[in-house]
């Protein structure tokens, strides 16, 4: 599993899978009314992957800030107790 997180948008992608290759995710389902999620399946019914929308408020924020990011924003500096941990 693997996310990828754009914060310009405040949205993320949570991979299922390792690649999900051009037309494989043949379905995409809102996961709720409200529609800040995106289920996507492949065609045997398998999910590979979650569209969040407001990714900041739905995700940990250690999540995030060790997503990969793809928005070419800089990841926020280390605080001064994570950089005592390492």
């Amino acid at each position: 599993m693997r996310v990828e997180y754009d914060a310009s948008a405040n949205m993320a992608y949570i991979y299922l899978v390792d690649k999900i290759n051009p037309g494989e995710a043949v379905q995409q389902v809102p996961a709720d009314e409200d529609t800040t999620a995106i289920l996507d399946y492949d065609p045997q019914g398998r999910l590979l992957g979650i569209e969040l929308f407001n990714a900041r408020r739905r995700l940990h924020p250690d999540l995030l800030d060790i997503a990969e990011r793809i928005d070419g924003e800089p990841r926020p500096p280390a605080t001064s107790a994570e950089t005592a941990d390492s």
